[in-house]
């Protein structure tokens, strides 16, 4: 077993970028010098993973406009460029979910955060020639998935600097504010891509066609703007976060996987994540595919952005109230809500004029704001059900599954418009999913005499 302790002086390295000593529960030594470093530690980490999620979430903003600008690629086609980022993100979470321990936490945020500039570079180049081969935009948005996958890293690495009483807290503000970052990417590009913010630099405008108007705009600057960000909060990881000495080689975290717990809080948090990640990732191509084609019809971004910004929002304020009252009621009443949402949104998916779209959006924000609760609560639970080491690696591990969100939402949704006119079929699936997980929360950690209340 090669698991060291906080007490363990050998996991210091000559740089001093493994702590020598991490013992956080320990009232002295947290007032004295862990609490200084481990809000350090969340904010540059939450700066890095803000940017993880505008990468992964890029594509989702791209896709909309592509046929406009020229790009002949049918509605299956498009939901499969929402996808891949989901499918590329749930399957390097898997990674990520056993870096910290291996690598520290420096490594694995500095490097990971400079990984983005593959995919954000590659889409600044692509979307500026129509030509582009369809499997050269399916790589980019695979690729677009390493923002995905340091989530799995960057969660338990912060698990592990907050004693449990704040553990809750600190982990909603860092993934709640990190969500932003499919907001901002949503919300900034209808105003980033309408000038040249670079001048002639990267390109030239792209001529964009909608109901037979025309305007110019530089579709480039979507990805291109967040180039200079990549790099600088890469260095700034670089040179102030350090690593605590909490190590484990592949086979001694691999003990996760014979937990029953881990298995039902995997299934929680993709009900919670997994549909806030999907959702938001089809959410811009949803509006556009039942409401494109209506008399007075929206630009899909004008809204989308909405549905992330509430779930982050209410993920932030949800963790102090998880603290308070326990992980395990607030996921009840999400999950809850998250049934009583899919059902209402089914009745508006086939519209036949404007006037169904407010209520359309209306339940779709529901299931964002149940879901951000939700994403918060249960990462309040893990790590009351789980020691430290193994709550980082349950927390990387759901983190995982729950990132294929995008790719699974985008393929259901895709095909259950493409074989039934409508999207119902995926959310009367959803609701049956999310009343099974409120009854495994429910029975297990919610209920009076629960096997493992938290």
């Amino acid at each position: 077993m090669t698991t060291r302790t906080s007490n363990d002086d050998s996991a210091a390295s000559a740089g001093g970028v493994w702590l020598k000593r991490w013992e956080p529960e320990d009232a002295e030594f947290w007032e004295q010098s862990g609490k200084a470093l481990a809000w350090r530690t969340l904010w540059i980490t939450t700066a890095n993973l803000i940017l993880a999620f505008v990468v992964w979430f890029v594509v989702s903003a791209l896709v909309v406009r592509l046929p406009g600008i020229g790009f002949q690629l049918t509605g299956s086609q498009l939901f499969w460029l929402t996808a891949m980022p989901g499918l590329a993100g749930g399957s390097l979470r898997i990674i990520h979910t056993f870096l910290v321990p291996l690598y520290g936490t420096r490594n694995v945020v500095a490097v990971s955060t400079f990984s983005l500039l593959i995919p954000a570079v590659g889409w600044v180049y692509a979307v500026q020639d129509p030509a582009t081969p369809y499997w050269i935009l399916l790589l980019l948005s695979f690729c677009a998935g390493l923002g995905g996958g340091n989530f799995s890293s960057f969660m338990p690495s912060t698990s592990l600097f907050f004693p449990k009483r704040l553990q809750g807290t600190a982990l909603a503000i860092q993934a709640g504010i990190g969500n932003f970052g499919v907001s901002v990417v949503q919300f900034l590009t209808p105003w980033l891509i309408g000038f040249a913010v670079f001048g002639s630099l990267i390109g030239e405008p792209e001529t964009f066609t909608k109901g037979g108007v025309k305007s110019e705009i530089w579709l480039q600057n979507a990805a291109a703007v967040y180039v200079p960000l990549i790099m600088v909060c890469a260095v700034l990881a670089w040179m102030f976060l350090r690593s605590v000495p909490v190590r484990a080689n592949f086979r001694e975290q691999v003990d996760i996987f014979k937990m029953k717990h881990a298995f039902f809080m995997t299934l929680l948090y993709i009900m919670t994540f997994g549909s806030f990640s999907g959702l938001s990732a089809t959410f811009p191509l949803l509006i556009r595919q039942l409401y494109g084609q209506l008399p007075g019809a929206p630009d899909p971004l004008t809204f989308a952005f909405l549905g992330p910004l509430v779930g982050s929002v209410v993920r932030v304020l949800a963790g102090p109230v998880s603290d308070r009252f326990g992980g395990a009621r607030v996921t009840q009443i999400a999950g809850i809500g998250m049934v009583a949402c899919a059902i209402g949104v089914t009745f508006f998916t086939h519209p036949a004029s404007m006037t169904e779209f407010p209520y359309f959006i209306g339940f779709m924000l529901g299931l964002f704001f149940f879901s951000g609760v939700g994403n918060a609560s249960t990462f309040k639970q893990m790590p009351m059900l789980f020691p430290p080491r193994q709550a980082g690696g349950v927390i990387g591990w759901t983190g995982a599954m729950a990132a294929y969100g995008p790719f699974a939402v985008s393929i259901m949704l895709g095909y259950s418009i493409d074989f039934f006119g409508t999207p119902n079929a995926f959310f009367y699936w959803a609701v049956f999913f999310f009343t099974v997980c409120v009854a495994i929360n429910w029975w297990y950690y919610a209920r009076k005499g629960a096997e493992a209340p938290c």
